[in-house]
């Protein structure tokens, strides 16, 4: 695996090989054990979560793309949720949209102040227009989902791209919903060239 996002109560990973779609699974660390969101499974990957603590679930936070969310949870013998609606254990979802084909919700971890969001926010290159960080997903950006604004984490963990840490994290994840409307005309050029360059 390709470790990113590492920080204090959690990491993320990504498969060794590059992708253009820049998958990426996290594992956070929570009173009630750790939680592995989005998860592809890789060599190394139980004893790396168990170096946080005991493995407490797996969340699929996105319907439509399971990744390897039900065989990492069967090996470690805890929960798969996929989608969660109600609460379980430190999860809280956050629901970000709920259409046919589409239905996601995003995890506020509020004691770790961490965000994990699926596909509604990404850092990869297809995602943003130039200038940004962290990107709305292209198909949202008409109607952001501003139900993330306020949080104010200190870490923001994307499903596709590397996530964003420390006192940028807010305001990154601020700015993304703000202009993530008025920003759809020069998001789609940098998205063809991000196509082209892959």
């Amino acid at each position: 695996m390709r470790v990113v996002d590492e920080f204090e109560s959690g990491f993320g990973w990504q498969a060794d090989t590059p992708e253009y779609a820049e998958r990426t699974s996290h594992a956070v660390a929570t009173d009630g054990g750790v939680w592995l969101f989005d998860a592809i499974d890789v060599d190394g990957l139980d004893d790396r979560v168990r170096s946080l603590g005991k493995p407490a679930g797996v969340v699929q936070l996105l319907d439509r793309h399971g990744r390897d969310c039900l065989r990492v949870a069967e090996r470690l013998g805890v929960p798969l949720l996929v989608t969660p609606r109600e609460g379980h254990g430190a999860i809280r979802p956050i629901r970000i949209a709920w259409i046919p084909g589409w239905h996601e919700v995003a995890v506020h971890l509020a004691e770790e102040r961490v965000l994990v969001v699926g596909d509604a926010l990404g850092t990869a290159g297809y995602f943003r227009a130039p200038g940004e960080r962290l990107a709305v997903h292209p198909v949202l950006r008409v109607a952001p989902p501003r139900k993330l604004g306020g949080l104010a984490p200190l870490h923001v963990l994307c499903g596709h791209g590397e996530g964003i840490h420390g006192e940028e994290a807010a305001p990154a994840l601020d700015e993304a919903l703000q202009t993530a409307r008025r920003r759809l005309p020069r998001w789609l050029p940098a998205s063809i060239e991000a196509w082209r360059g892959r």
